[in-house]
Protein backbone atom coordinates (compact mmCIF):
# COMPACT_ATOMS: atom_id res chain seq x y z
CA UNK A 1 0.00 0.00 0.00
CA UNK A 2 0.97 3.42 -0.63
CA UNK A 3 0.54 6.83 1.05
CA UNK A 4 -1.31 8.67 -1.23
CA UNK A 5 -3.46 6.92 -3.87
CA UNK A 6 -4.57 9.87 -5.88
CA UNK A 7 -0.80 10.99 -6.99
CA UNK A 8 -0.07 8.05 -8.98
CA UNK A 9 -1.20 8.18 -12.46
CA UNK A 10 -3.03 5.26 -14.51
CA UNK A 11 0.46 5.36 -16.64
CA UNK A 12 2.13 4.42 -13.69
CA UNK A 13 5.10 1.72 -14.07
CA UNK A 14 6.64 2.02 -10.81
CA UNK A 15 5.90 -1.76 -9.20
CA UNK A 16 4.62 -2.50 -5.76
CA UNK A 17 5.63 -5.47 -3.98
CA UNK A 18 2.51 -7.20 -3.01
CA UNK A 19 2.27 -7.52 1.12
CA UNK A 20 2.81 -11.51 1.07
CA UNK A 21 5.93 -12.93 3.03
CA UNK A 22 8.12 -14.70 1.02
CA UNK A 23 6.82 -13.39 -2.04
CA UNK A 24 9.71 -11.20 -3.53
CA UNK A 25 12.13 -14.38 -2.59
CA UNK A 26 11.66 -17.21 -5.67
CA UNK A 27 12.33 -20.25 -4.26
CA UNK A 28 13.01 -23.70 -5.94
CA UNK A 29 9.37 -24.64 -5.49
CA UNK A 30 7.23 -21.39 -4.75
CA UNK A 31 7.27 -18.63 -7.98
CA UNK A 32 6.96 -15.03 -6.40
CA UNK A 33 3.85 -13.63 -6.52
CA UNK A 34 3.24 -10.70 -8.75
CA UNK A 35 3.71 -7.24 -8.74
CA UNK A 36 1.03 -4.44 -9.67
CA UNK A 37 2.18 -1.14 -10.91
CA UNK A 38 -0.93 0.72 -9.55
CA UNK A 39 -1.87 -0.05 -5.64
CA UNK A 40 -5.35 -0.94 -4.66
CA UNK A 41 -6.82 2.54 -3.51
CA UNK A 42 -9.66 5.26 -3.77
CA UNK A 43 -9.07 6.32 -7.23
CA UNK A 44 -11.22 9.81 -9.41
CA UNK A 45 -10.20 7.74 -12.97
CA UNK A 46 -9.42 4.50 -14.23
CA UNK A 47 -7.08 2.73 -13.83
CA UNK A 48 -4.77 0.35 -15.44
CA UNK A 49 -2.57 -2.11 -13.93
CA UNK A 50 0.43 -3.58 -15.16
CA UNK A 51 2.07 -6.84 -13.33
CA UNK A 52 5.82 -8.17 -13.28
CA UNK A 53 7.40 -11.32 -12.30
CA UNK A 54 10.09 -13.11 -12.48
CA UNK A 55 10.92 -14.27 -15.92
CA UNK A 56 9.85 -17.61 -17.38
CA UNK A 57 6.19 -17.14 -15.48
CA UNK A 58 2.80 -16.28 -16.53
CA UNK A 59 0.32 -14.39 -14.81
CA UNK A 60 -3.04 -15.05 -14.64
CA UNK A 61 -5.91 -12.84 -12.61
CA UNK A 62 -9.47 -12.36 -12.42
CA UNK A 63 -11.55 -9.44 -11.52
CA UNK A 64 -14.31 -11.61 -9.13
CA UNK A 65 -13.02 -12.28 -6.22
CA UNK A 66 -11.83 -15.46 -7.26
CA UNK A 67 -8.72 -17.45 -6.96
CA UNK A 68 -7.19 -17.29 -10.38
CA UNK A 69 -6.48 -21.11 -12.14
CA UNK A 70 -4.65 -22.04 -15.26
CA UNK A 71 -7.48 -21.26 -17.53
CA UNK A 72 -8.27 -17.86 -15.73
CA UNK A 73 -6.96 -15.03 -18.22
CA UNK A 74 -3.49 -14.46 -19.37
CA UNK A 75 -1.93 -11.05 -18.61
CA UNK A 76 -0.42 -9.32 -21.84
CA UNK A 77 1.88 -6.28 -21.51
CA UNK A 78 0.25 -5.24 -24.81
CA UNK A 79 -3.24 -5.74 -23.20
CA UNK A 80 -3.25 -4.56 -19.56
CA UNK A 81 -6.81 -4.65 -17.31
CA UNK A 82 -8.08 -1.32 -17.48
CA UNK A 83 -10.49 -0.71 -13.84
CA UNK A 84 -12.68 1.52 -14.74
CA UNK A 85 -15.40 0.47 -11.29
CA UNK A 86 -14.95 -0.62 -8.05
CA UNK A 87 -13.03 -4.26 -8.21
CA UNK A 88 -10.75 -6.99 -6.79
CA UNK A 89 -8.10 -7.74 -8.46
CA UNK A 90 -6.05 -11.31 -8.10
CA UNK A 91 -3.28 -12.22 -9.50
CA UNK A 92 -1.09 -15.78 -9.63
CA UNK A 93 1.98 -16.33 -11.27
CA UNK A 94 2.70 -19.75 -12.60
CA UNK A 95 5.31 -21.58 -13.64
CA UNK A 96 5.56 -24.89 -14.93
CA UNK A 97 3.31 -26.84 -12.70
CA UNK A 98 3.76 -24.19 -9.96
CA UNK A 99 1.80 -21.18 -8.92
CA UNK A 100 2.87 -18.06 -6.37
CA UNK A 101 0.22 -17.73 -3.52
CA UNK A 102 -2.39 -15.70 -4.74
CA UNK A 103 -2.23 -11.89 -4.19
CA UNK A 104 -5.17 -9.14 -3.95
CA UNK A 105 -5.67 -5.44 -4.60
CA UNK A 106 -9.49 -3.69 -3.90
CA UNK A 107 -9.91 -0.44 -6.31
CA UNK A 108 -12.69 1.93 -5.43
CA UNK A 109 -13.08 4.20 -8.55
CA UNK A 110 -14.70 7.46 -8.03
CA UNK A 111 -15.52 10.54 -9.87
CA UNK A 112 -14.39 13.70 -9.20
CA UNK A 113 -17.29 14.93 -7.19
CA UNK A 114 -16.06 15.95 -3.48
CA UNK A 115 -17.74 14.64 -0.10
CA UNK A 116 -18.86 16.47 2.27
CA UNK A 117 -16.95 14.60 4.69
CA UNK A 118 -15.16 11.06 4.89
CA UNK A 119 -15.50 8.55 7.44
CA UNK A 120 -13.57 5.38 8.78
CA UNK A 121 -16.03 3.28 10.71
CA UNK A 122 -14.52 1.00 12.87
CA UNK A 123 -14.98 -1.42 16.07
CA UNK A 124 -14.65 -4.28 18.24
CA UNK A 125 -10.38 -3.55 18.22
CA UNK A 126 -9.41 -5.62 21.24
CA UNK A 127 -6.17 -4.09 21.87
CA UNK A 128 -4.63 -5.85 25.25
CA UNK A 129 -0.64 -4.73 24.03
CA UNK A 130 1.76 -3.64 21.78
CA UNK A 131 3.71 -6.52 21.13
CA UNK A 132 0.50 -8.02 19.08
CA UNK A 133 -1.13 -5.10 17.25
CA UNK A 134 1.33 -2.44 16.79
CA UNK A 135 2.67 -3.94 13.48
CA UNK A 136 -0.54 -5.19 12.83
CA UNK A 137 -2.14 -1.45 13.27
CA UNK A 138 0.98 0.12 11.20
CA UNK A 139 -0.89 -2.27 7.99
CA UNK A 140 -4.56 -1.42 8.87
CA UNK A 141 -3.76 2.47 8.39
CA UNK A 142 -1.58 2.02 5.78
CA UNK A 143 -4.73 0.36 4.56
CA UNK A 144 -6.91 3.29 5.48
CA UNK A 145 -4.54 5.96 3.74
CA UNK A 146 -4.58 4.31 0.32
CA UNK A 147 -8.79 4.97 0.51
CA UNK A 148 -8.36 7.79 2.65
CA UNK A 149 -5.74 9.78 2.71
CA UNK A 150 -6.67 12.49 5.32
CA UNK A 151 -10.08 10.91 6.31
CA UNK A 152 -12.03 13.70 8.52
CA UNK A 153 -13.11 11.22 11.30
CA UNK A 154 -12.69 7.86 12.36
CA UNK A 155 -15.82 6.41 14.53
CA UNK A 156 -13.97 4.56 17.01
CA UNK A 157 -17.13 2.40 17.90
CA UNK A 158 -16.65 0.24 21.22
CA UNK A 159 -14.64 -2.66 22.94
CA UNK A 160 -11.59 -0.90 22.20
CA UNK A 161 -9.90 -3.16 25.11
CA UNK A 162 -10.84 -6.60 26.05
CA UNK A 163 -11.66 -5.68 29.75
CA UNK A 164 -13.88 -8.81 31.46
CA UNK A 165 -14.42 -7.19 35.07
CA UNK A 166 -10.47 -8.12 35.03
CA UNK A 167 -8.95 -4.46 35.85
CA UNK A 168 -7.61 -3.69 32.13
CA UNK A 169 -9.27 -0.31 31.87
CA UNK A 170 -5.36 0.97 31.27
CA UNK A 171 -5.39 -0.37 28.09
CA UNK A 172 -7.09 2.33 27.16
CA UNK A 173 -3.94 4.23 27.08
CA UNK A 174 -2.13 1.89 24.68
CA UNK A 175 -5.03 1.93 22.37
CA UNK A 176 -4.55 5.34 22.29
CA UNK A 177 -0.93 5.38 21.81
CA UNK A 178 -1.05 2.79 18.80
CA UNK A 179 -3.64 5.43 17.04
CA UNK A 180 -2.02 8.89 17.57
CA UNK A 181 1.39 7.12 16.40
CA UNK A 182 -0.16 6.04 13.17
CA UNK A 183 -2.29 9.23 12.63
CA UNK A 184 0.74 10.95 13.12
CA UNK A 185 2.71 8.73 10.96
CA UNK A 186 -0.19 8.89 7.97
CA UNK A 187 0.03 13.08 8.77
CA UNK A 188 -3.53 12.55 9.60
CA UNK A 189 -3.20 15.55 11.87
CA UNK A 190 -6.93 17.00 11.24
CA UNK A 191 -8.68 13.44 11.81
CA UNK A 192 -11.07 13.26 14.25
CA UNK A 193 -11.12 10.66 16.57
CA UNK A 194 -14.74 9.88 18.18
CA UNK A 195 -14.91 6.74 20.47
CA UNK A 196 -18.31 5.13 21.97
CA UNK A 197 -18.90 3.07 25.21
CA UNK A 198 -18.76 -0.75 24.97
CA UNK A 199 -19.04 -3.79 26.76
CA UNK A 200 -15.36 -4.67 27.35
CA UNK A 201 -14.11 -1.19 27.71
CA UNK A 202 -14.48 -1.13 31.82
CA UNK A 203 -16.00 1.93 32.37
CA UNK A 204 -16.39 5.37 31.34
CA UNK A 205 -13.87 6.46 33.85
CA UNK A 206 -11.23 4.05 32.20
CA UNK A 207 -12.03 5.84 28.93
CA UNK A 208 -11.76 9.22 29.95
CA UNK A 209 -8.78 8.78 31.35
CA UNK A 210 -7.38 6.84 28.43
CA UNK A 211 -7.39 9.31 25.61
CA UNK A 212 -7.59 12.88 24.66
CA UNK A 213 -10.63 14.80 25.96
CA UNK A 214 -11.89 15.21 22.42
CA UNK A 215 -11.85 11.92 21.44
CA UNK A 216 -14.98 11.43 23.72
CA UNK A 217 -16.51 14.50 25.17
CA UNK A 218 -19.68 13.55 27.14
CA UNK A 219 -20.70 15.11 29.77
CA UNK A 220 -21.01 12.17 32.08
CA UNK A 221 -23.48 9.74 31.07
CA UNK A 222 -20.77 8.21 27.71
CA UNK A 223 -22.85 10.33 25.39
CA UNK A 224 -22.42 13.22 23.12
CA UNK A 225 -22.22 15.42 20.09
CA UNK A 226 -19.50 16.20 17.50
CA UNK A 227 -19.96 18.37 14.15
CA UNK A 228 -17.89 16.99 11.42
CA UNK A 229 -17.96 19.39 8.19
CA UNK A 230 -21.28 20.76 9.20
CA UNK A 231 -22.61 16.82 10.06
CA UNK A 232 -23.94 15.84 13.28
CA UNK A 233 -22.57 12.49 14.84
CA UNK A 234 -24.31 11.41 17.75
CA UNK A 235 -22.48 9.02 20.05
CA UNK A 236 -24.92 6.81 22.46
CA UNK A 237 -24.24 5.00 25.07
CA UNK A 238 -25.59 1.53 24.21
CA UNK A 239 -24.35 0.09 27.84
CA UNK A 240 -27.44 2.35 29.47
CA UNK A 241 -29.77 3.17 26.89
CA UNK A 242 -32.65 1.57 27.65
CA UNK A 243 -32.51 2.32 31.83
CA UNK A 244 -31.17 6.04 30.91
CA UNK A 245 -34.11 8.57 30.31
CA UNK A 246 -31.74 11.34 30.28
CA UNK A 247 -30.23 10.03 27.03
CA UNK A 248 -33.33 9.34 25.08
CA UNK A 249 -34.48 12.60 25.92
CA UNK A 250 -31.61 14.10 24.68
CA UNK A 251 -30.94 11.44 21.44
CA UNK A 252 -34.97 12.89 20.51
CA UNK A 253 -34.62 16.52 21.20
CA UNK A 254 -31.60 16.65 18.83
CA UNK A 255 -32.69 14.70 16.31
CA UNK A 256 -35.50 16.38 16.23
CA UNK A 257 -33.68 19.82 16.23
CA UNK A 258 -31.64 18.67 13.45
CA UNK A 259 -33.89 17.47 10.98
CA UNK A 260 -36.26 20.42 12.31
CA UNK A 261 -33.51 22.61 10.37
CA UNK A 262 -34.03 23.47 6.43
CA UNK A 263 -30.31 23.96 5.90
CA UNK A 264 -29.79 20.29 6.71
CA UNK A 265 -32.52 18.80 4.63
CA UNK A 266 -31.18 15.16 2.47
CA UNK A 267 -28.37 14.74 5.16
CA UNK A 268 -28.04 12.27 7.37
CA UNK A 269 -27.63 12.30 11.46
CA UNK A 270 -24.96 9.65 12.01
CA UNK A 271 -25.35 7.97 14.75
CA UNK A 272 -23.07 5.73 16.57
CA UNK A 273 -23.46 3.08 19.62
CA UNK A 274 -22.04 -0.05 20.31
CA UNK A 275 -24.52 -2.45 20.48
CA UNK A 276 -26.84 -3.26 17.20
CA UNK A 277 -30.11 -2.04 18.18
CA UNK A 278 -33.43 -4.68 17.77
CA UNK A 279 -34.94 -5.95 14.83
CA UNK A 280 -32.45 -4.61 12.09
CA UNK A 281 -29.14 -5.42 10.82
CA UNK A 282 -28.45 -9.62 10.55
CA UNK A 283 -31.90 -10.14 11.27
CA UNK A 284 -31.54 -8.81 14.67
CA UNK A 285 -29.00 -11.41 16.18
CA UNK A 286 -26.77 -10.38 18.97
CA UNK A 287 -29.22 -6.83 19.32
CA UNK A 288 -30.03 -5.64 22.23
CA UNK A 289 -31.64 -1.68 23.32
CA UNK A 290 -35.21 -2.08 22.10
CA UNK A 291 -35.83 1.43 23.01
CA UNK A 292 -33.44 3.22 21.01
CA UNK A 293 -35.04 1.02 18.16
CA UNK A 294 -38.29 3.12 18.91
CA UNK A 295 -36.29 6.32 19.41
CA UNK A 296 -34.91 6.18 16.06
CA UNK A 297 -37.73 5.40 14.28
CA UNK A 298 -39.44 8.69 13.92
CA UNK A 299 -36.13 9.46 12.49
CA UNK A 300 -35.80 8.37 9.02
CA UNK A 301 -32.62 10.71 8.23
CA UNK A 302 -30.71 8.54 10.81
CA UNK A 303 -27.68 6.49 10.25
CA UNK A 304 -27.19 3.95 12.78
CA UNK A 305 -23.81 2.24 12.80
CA UNK A 306 -22.70 -0.44 15.66
CA UNK A 307 -20.44 -2.99 16.34
CA UNK A 308 -20.57 -5.95 19.01
CA UNK A 309 -21.45 -8.66 16.93
CA UNK A 310 -18.72 -9.19 15.24
CA UNK A 311 -21.21 -9.70 12.52
CA UNK A 312 -19.46 -9.38 9.15
CA UNK A 313 -20.01 -6.74 6.81
CA UNK A 314 -19.36 -9.33 3.77
CA UNK A 315 -23.14 -10.48 4.56
CA UNK A 316 -26.00 -7.71 2.78
CA UNK A 317 -28.03 -8.40 5.84
CA UNK A 318 -25.44 -6.47 7.56
CA UNK A 319 -27.28 -3.00 6.38
CA UNK A 320 -31.20 -2.24 7.38
CA UNK A 321 -33.51 -0.25 6.49
CA UNK A 322 -37.44 0.15 7.82
CA UNK A 323 -37.69 3.46 9.78
CA UNK A 324 -34.28 4.76 9.87
CA UNK A 325 -30.91 2.74 8.65
CA UNK A 326 -28.80 0.16 10.64
CA UNK A 327 -25.34 -0.76 9.20
CA UNK A 328 -23.29 -3.66 11.10
CA UNK A 329 -19.25 -1.95 11.05
CA UNK A 330 -17.81 -5.52 11.21
CA UNK A 331 -14.81 -6.07 13.52
CA UNK A 332 -11.24 -5.16 13.59
CA UNK A 333 -9.78 -7.88 15.21
CA UNK A 334 -12.12 -11.26 14.12
CA UNK A 335 -15.23 -11.39 12.42
CA UNK A 336 -18.36 -14.08 13.34
CA UNK A 337 -21.09 -15.38 10.96
CA UNK A 338 -24.24 -16.30 12.00
CA UNK A 339 -24.69 -19.66 14.04
CA UNK A 340 -25.76 -23.30 12.86
CA UNK A 341 -23.28 -23.60 10.08
CA UNK A 342 -20.00 -25.20 9.71
CA UNK A 343 -16.28 -24.55 8.45
CA UNK A 344 -13.90 -26.71 6.70
CA UNK A 345 -10.72 -26.80 8.90
CA UNK A 346 -7.65 -29.11 8.64
CA UNK A 347 -9.08 -30.68 11.15
CA UNK A 348 -12.50 -31.43 8.83
CA UNK A 349 -15.99 -29.98 9.52
CA UNK A 350 -16.13 -27.81 12.42
CA UNK A 351 -18.84 -25.86 13.99
CA UNK A 352 -16.96 -22.93 13.30
CA UNK A 353 -18.51 -19.43 13.24
CA UNK A 354 -15.30 -17.32 13.29
CA UNK A 355 -12.76 -16.02 11.00
CA UNK A 356 -9.59 -13.80 11.58
CA UNK A 357 -10.77 -11.41 9.57
CA UNK A 358 -10.66 -7.92 9.91
CA UNK A 359 -13.20 -5.33 8.62
CA UNK A 360 -13.89 -1.42 8.70
CA UNK A 361 -16.23 1.12 6.81
CA UNK A 362 -15.25 3.63 4.81
CA UNK A 363 -18.31 6.38 4.52
CA UNK A 364 -18.28 9.52 2.37
CA UNK A 365 -21.85 11.44 2.47
CA UNK A 366 -22.34 13.74 -0.19
CA UNK A 367 -25.08 16.43 -0.46
CA UNK A 368 -27.73 13.55 -1.77
CA UNK A 369 -26.42 10.29 -1.05
CA UNK A 370 -24.22 8.66 1.37
CA UNK A 371 -21.67 5.55 -0.19
CA UNK A 372 -20.73 3.47 2.85
CA UNK A 373 -17.69 1.62 1.58
CA UNK A 374 -16.91 -2.13 3.09
CA UNK A 375 -12.84 -2.80 3.09
CA UNK A 376 -11.08 -5.72 4.36
CA UNK A 377 -7.88 -5.04 6.79
CA UNK A 378 -7.32 -8.22 6.26
CA UNK A 379 -9.02 -11.40 5.24
CA UNK A 380 -6.05 -14.22 4.39
CA UNK A 381 -7.53 -17.83 4.73
CA UNK A 382 -7.11 -18.82 8.23
CA UNK A 383 -8.38 -20.97 10.80
CA UNK A 384 -9.25 -18.75 14.08
CA UNK A 385 -7.62 -21.84 15.87
CA UNK A 386 -4.34 -23.03 15.17
CA UNK A 387 -3.38 -26.23 16.42
CA UNK A 388 -6.37 -26.18 19.03
CA UNK A 389 -5.71 -22.80 20.41
CA UNK A 390 -7.52 -19.57 19.40
CA UNK A 391 -5.53 -17.43 17.11
CA UNK A 392 -7.26 -14.48 15.62
CA UNK A 393 -4.79 -11.99 15.88
CA UNK A 394 -2.48 -12.89 12.71
CA UNK A 395 0.22 -10.76 11.80
CA UNK A 396 1.24 -9.10 8.75
CA UNK A 397 1.61 -8.84 5.81
CA UNK A 398 -1.90 -9.53 4.28
CA UNK A 399 -1.85 -10.49 1.07
CA UNK A 400 -5.37 -9.12 0.93
CA UNK A 401 -5.19 -5.65 2.12
CA UNK A 402 -7.29 -3.48 1.14
CA UNK A 403 -9.86 -5.62 -0.36
CA UNK A 404 -13.48 -5.05 -1.23
CA UNK A 405 -15.44 -7.06 1.14
CA UNK A 406 -18.86 -6.20 -0.73
CA UNK A 407 -20.36 -3.79 -3.49
CA UNK A 408 -20.72 -0.62 -2.28
CA UNK A 409 -23.35 0.56 -0.17
CA UNK A 410 -25.65 3.84 -1.23
CA UNK A 411 -28.07 5.66 1.23
CA UNK A 412 -30.27 8.23 -0.74
CA UNK A 413 -32.63 9.98 1.82
CA UNK A 414 -35.14 11.37 -1.18
CA UNK A 415 -38.48 12.64 0.01
CA UNK A 416 -40.06 15.78 1.94
CA UNK A 417 -41.84 13.77 4.60
CA UNK A 418 -40.74 11.00 6.60
CA UNK A 419 -42.92 8.62 5.02
CA UNK A 420 -41.90 9.45 1.79
CA UNK A 421 -37.76 8.88 2.75
CA UNK A 422 -38.85 5.54 3.98
CA UNK A 423 -41.03 4.84 0.95
CA UNK A 424 -37.76 5.40 -0.81
CA UNK A 425 -35.55 3.02 1.22
CA UNK A 426 -33.88 0.20 -1.20
CA UNK A 427 -32.38 -1.97 1.15
CA UNK A 428 -35.62 -3.04 2.78
CA UNK A 429 -37.42 -6.45 3.97
CA UNK A 430 -39.48 -6.26 1.23
CA UNK A 431 -36.38 -5.41 -1.60
CA UNK A 432 -34.98 -8.48 -0.50
CA UNK A 433 -32.70 -9.95 -3.24
CA UNK A 434 -34.47 -13.44 -4.92
CA UNK A 435 -32.21 -14.62 -7.61
CA UNK A 436 -30.79 -17.99 -6.47
CA UNK A 437 -26.79 -19.09 -6.82
CA UNK A 438 -26.01 -21.37 -9.83
CA UNK A 439 -23.73 -24.05 -10.74
CA UNK A 440 -21.65 -22.71 -13.07
CA UNK A 441 -19.43 -26.49 -13.74
CA UNK A 442 -20.00 -28.83 -16.08
CA UNK A 443 -19.29 -31.28 -13.03
CA UNK A 444 -20.10 -29.47 -9.79
CA UNK A 445 -19.19 -32.39 -7.59
CA UNK A 446 -16.32 -34.69 -7.60
CA UNK A 447 -14.55 -37.67 -5.70
CA UNK A 448 -11.28 -37.13 -4.53
CA UNK A 449 -8.67 -38.38 -2.35
CA UNK A 450 -6.75 -35.93 0.74
CA UNK A 451 -3.33 -36.31 1.38
CA UNK A 452 -4.06 -39.13 3.79
CA UNK A 453 -6.04 -41.25 1.34
CA UNK A 454 -9.43 -40.37 2.81
CA UNK A 455 -12.43 -39.93 0.72
CA UNK A 456 -13.04 -36.10 -0.31
CA UNK A 457 -16.23 -34.15 -1.91
CA UNK A 458 -14.98 -31.70 -3.73
CA UNK A 459 -17.51 -28.73 -4.80
CA UNK A 460 -16.47 -26.47 -7.55
CA UNK A 461 -18.35 -23.06 -6.23
CA UNK A 462 -21.58 -21.83 -7.58
CA UNK A 463 -22.10 -18.22 -8.64
CA UNK A 464 -24.28 -15.48 -7.01
CA UNK A 465 -25.36 -11.82 -7.70
CA UNK A 466 -24.32 -10.54 -4.16
CA UNK A 467 -22.67 -14.26 -2.79
CA UNK A 468 -22.74 -17.86 -1.81
CA UNK A 469 -23.48 -17.85 1.89
CA UNK A 470 -23.43 -22.00 2.41
CA UNK A 471 -24.08 -25.26 1.28
CA UNK A 472 -26.61 -28.01 2.21
CA UNK A 473 -24.86 -30.95 1.95
CA UNK A 474 -26.37 -34.60 2.12
CA UNK A 475 -24.33 -37.44 1.88
CA UNK A 476 -25.69 -41.44 2.30
CA UNK A 477 -24.87 -44.68 1.72
CA UNK A 478 -26.31 -45.97 -1.27
CA UNK A 479 -26.54 -49.48 0.32
CA UNK A 480 -28.32 -48.66 3.68
CA UNK A 481 -29.51 -45.18 3.29
CA UNK A 482 -27.75 -43.99 6.17
CA UNK A 483 -26.43 -40.36 6.01
CA UNK A 484 -22.86 -39.77 6.54
CA UNK A 485 -22.99 -36.20 6.29
CA UNK A 486 -25.50 -33.75 7.09
CA UNK A 487 -24.46 -30.62 7.07
CA UNK A 488 -24.85 -26.80 6.27
CA UNK A 489 -21.28 -25.71 4.99
CA UNK A 490 -20.04 -21.67 4.76
CA UNK A 491 -18.69 -21.00 1.03
CA UNK A 492 -15.55 -19.56 2.74
CA UNK A 493 -17.10 -16.02 1.30
CA UNK A 494 -15.28 -14.14 4.20
CA UNK A 495 -11.90 -15.13 3.05
CA UNK A 496 -10.17 -12.95 -0.34
CA UNK A 497 -9.75 -14.26 -3.21
CA UNK A 498 -12.68 -17.02 -2.51
CA UNK A 499 -11.93 -21.16 -3.14
CA UNK A 500 -12.99 -22.14 -6.06
CA UNK A 501 -13.60 -25.56 -4.42
CA UNK A 502 -14.69 -26.35 -1.09
CA UNK A 503 -13.54 -30.64 0.30
CA UNK A 504 -16.22 -32.05 1.80
CA UNK A 505 -14.39 -34.78 4.07
CA UNK A 506 -16.47 -37.87 3.83
CA UNK A 507 -15.61 -39.72 7.06
CA UNK A 508 -16.48 -43.76 7.32
CA UNK A 509 -16.40 -44.82 3.88
CA UNK A 510 -15.20 -48.28 3.13
CA UNK A 511 -13.97 -49.65 0.06
CA UNK A 512 -16.29 -50.80 -2.26
CA UNK A 513 -19.14 -48.56 -0.75
CA UNK A 514 -21.40 -46.55 -3.13
CA UNK A 515 -22.63 -43.21 -1.72
CA UNK A 516 -24.75 -40.80 -2.96
CA UNK A 517 -23.92 -36.77 -2.79
CA UNK A 518 -26.67 -34.00 -3.12
CA UNK A 519 -25.62 -29.91 -2.70
CA UNK A 520 -27.63 -27.47 -2.83
CA UNK A 521 -25.90 -23.31 -2.90
CA UNK A 522 -28.10 -21.32 -0.68
CA UNK A 523 -27.67 -17.26 -0.45
CA UNK A 524 -27.91 -15.20 2.48
CA UNK A 525 -31.45 -14.81 1.90
CA UNK A 526 -32.48 -18.17 1.75
CA UNK A 527 -32.24 -18.64 -1.88
CA UNK A 528 -31.45 -21.70 -3.52
CA UNK A 529 -29.70 -23.40 -6.31
CA UNK A 530 -31.01 -26.99 -7.85
CA UNK A 531 -29.39 -29.79 -6.32
CA UNK A 532 -25.67 -30.82 -7.85
CA UNK A 533 -25.31 -34.61 -7.42
CA UNK A 534 -22.96 -37.12 -7.61
CA UNK A 535 -22.62 -41.02 -7.22
CA UNK A 536 -19.74 -42.05 -6.65
CA UNK A 537 -17.97 -45.73 -5.30
CA UNK A 538 -18.71 -48.95 -6.31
Amino acid sequence: MRLTPLVITAASVALVSPAVAHADTPSSTTPAAPRVSVPGGRYEHAVELKFQVERGTTVRYTLDGTTPTRDSRVYSPDNPPQIKQDTNVTAVAFQGNRSSVPVSYGYLIRTHEKPLARFVVMSDVHVGGHAGNDAKYESFFNTIGSVFPDPDAILLNGDMINDNGDGKGPDHKIVSEVFQANLARKGMTDTKVLISNGNHDASLAAIRDGYPKEWFPDSGGGYYEAEVNGLHVLTVNTETYNSSTAQRTWLKERLAAITADPAYVGKPVLVQGHRPTTGTVMDGQQTANPRLAEDLSAFPQAIYFSGHSHLNINDDRSIHQRDFTSVNDGSMSYIEMDHGYQMVTEDGLANRFESPTAQALFVEVYQDRTEIARVNMAADKHDIYTGGKWSASWQPPYASAGTLSGATWTVRLKGSTNQEIKDNFRYTAAARNTVAPTFTARQPLSRVNDDKGGTVLRIAQATDDQMVHHYNVDITDASTGKSVVSSKVFSDYYFMPRPNTLDIPVPGTVEGGRYVARVVAVDAYGNASPAASLTFGK
